[in-house]
């Protein structure tokens, strides 16, 4: 037979449009796109009039292995990430214990996951205080860029991941300028949340809603605002993670249009969940920056209609549910951190296509595409005729409700159990090869491959 496995009946969502018809796989390649090709294959997946999507690119998961495998590890992560319909992520160089901030950590890191995802990976660096030799050795081994806090980070354990300070950050920014990848930076100021969350604190205040008063969204912003001018001294990629504010992206899309090369992400969490929300569920959804305002979800969704956001990402982060619990309620002893990688996908496609009419063009853009190009992972990211066959089967037509037993995650906790999603992924498929399906589970054993960076550039962003 001409292809290995073609899928038919479903509604193919390309680069530019939505389009009735066969897609062609022959060597976990996409090798046609069109009509009547289900007689030329091996294999017929009947995708029944559900929607085919390129397998998201989740492009910030925290993986806690080594050290920390008992919070989330590269087995369990990787397999919600499929579940979820994700095919490729890339991974935080924390929480694991040490931090991959050296070569030599993270070449060892790299070969741990190597025998363990179950989907395709790429890994960052980390820049913290004093590893500024280490930046070209990491960059050699093949990461994707280099992540730092300008918020306060990390615990008084050897080899945690700890904040950079202002000097510190621009030292980074220099020398990963000349790596040619991006930093990717967690932007709040460190000095104001440090300070007003030993304010709360000392006056006994530890409920949720003083935890939300602590990261109040200016110190997003200015801290956006400081990293940009220190980032246009130093002609490094700045990509911004996890902007929870209309305003901050508002300053990156000012100053790309001043010609300067700065990115940024939101996530799930940011869009779906609100202050309000947070004070419903519990510490599950605790996390920094911390949930807004409804109005400020509101003014994020604007900025992703309107194109302003480059990627969305998860930022997965999980521990163990004694770590999510205070005796005495404290909510600034919780550890923060939201878990919610498996409904990448199904979630974001309800929330964004099906409830506020976005295009499913442009979420793909958001999730897979754009990724792709920032990160430079060649030949994904799209349903195009070379690209990897990476593939997910959503069922608009289908609705359940997440439930505890759903979760494939180390821990079975996620902030988003008891939603009900109107719609859910049932095939993911890995460069040709199907690896979970929602009746059988998981298919074969992991086969994720290690990415580096194979283009250079984001023109197109």
């Amino acid at each position: 037979m001409e292809y290995s496995l073609v899928i038919t009946n479903g509604h193919i969502v390309t680069p530019t449009k939505v389009v009735n018809a066969d897609l062609a796989i022959k060597g976990g390649k996409i090798a046609a796109i069109g009509s009547g090709l289900a007689d030329q294959a091996d294999k017929v997946i009947d995708a029944n009039g559900q929607i085919v999507l390129p397998g998201m690119i989740d492009s910030h998961v925290h993986i806690n292995e080594p050290g920390r495998s008992d919070w989330e590890n590269y087995h369990t992560g990787s397999q919600a990430l499929a579940a979820g319909g994700t095919t490729t992520m890339l991974v935080m160089p924390l929480n694991a214990l040490p931090a991959r901030t050296t070569g030599q950590e993270f070449k060892r890191q790299k070969e741990i996951a190597e025998h363990k995802s179950y989907v395709d990976f790429g890994l960052y660096g980390g820049l913290v205080p004093g590893n500024l030799t280490e930046i070209q050795k990491m960059a050699d081994e093949g990461a994707m860029g280099f992540k730092a806090f300008m918020a306060t980070t990390g615990s008084d354990l050897p080899g945690d991941f700890k904040n950079v300070d202002d000097y510190q950050l621009l030292k980074g920014m220099q020398a990963i300028g000349k790596t040619g990848l991006p930093i990717l930076v967690h932007a709040e100021n460190a000095s104001i949340t440090d300070g007003l969350t030993a304010e709360k604190i000392a006056e006994g205040k530890t409920d949720i809603q003083e935890y939300v008063d602590s990261r109040p969204p200016f110190v997003e912003v200015e801290a956006v605002r400081r990293a940009i001018y220190l980032a246009k001294q130093t002609n490094v990629h700045l990509h911004f993670v996890h902007l929870s504010t209309p305003k901050s992206v508002d300053q990156v899309t000012q100053a790309r249009q001043n010609g300067q090369n700065v990115t940024c992400e939101t996530c799930p969490h940011y869009l779906i969940l609100d202050c309000n929300q947070f004070e419903k569920i519990g510490p599950l959804a605790k996390c920094s920056p911390t949930l807004r305002d409804p109005e400020i979800v509101k003014g994020l969704w604007k900025k992703v209609f309107a194109g302003q956001v480059d990627t969305i990402g998860s930022d997965h982060s999980l521990a163990p549910m004694s770590m999510k619990e205070s005796p005495d309620h404290n909510i600034f002893d919780i550890w923060g951190g939201v878990s919610g990688c498996q409904n990448n996908v199904d979630l974001l496609y309800d929330e964004a296509v099906k409830k506020r009419g976005l295009p499913v063009t442009d979420l793909v853009k958001l999730t897979a595409e754009t990724p792709a190009t920032l990160f430079g992972i060649a030949n994904k990211g799209k349903l195009q005729v070379g690209y990897d066959a990476d593939i997910t089967l959503l069922d608009p037509n289908q609705s359940y409700v997440l439930k505890t037993k759903d979760l494939y995650y180390e821990n079975k906790i996620s902030a988003y159990t008891g939603f009900k999603i109107n719609d859910r992924v049932t095939m993911t498929i890995l460069r040709g090869q199907i690896i979970y399906t929602l009746k059988q589970g998981f298919v074969g054993q992991p086969t994720g491959r290690f990415l580096t960076k194979q283009r250079a550039g984001v023109e197109s962003l």
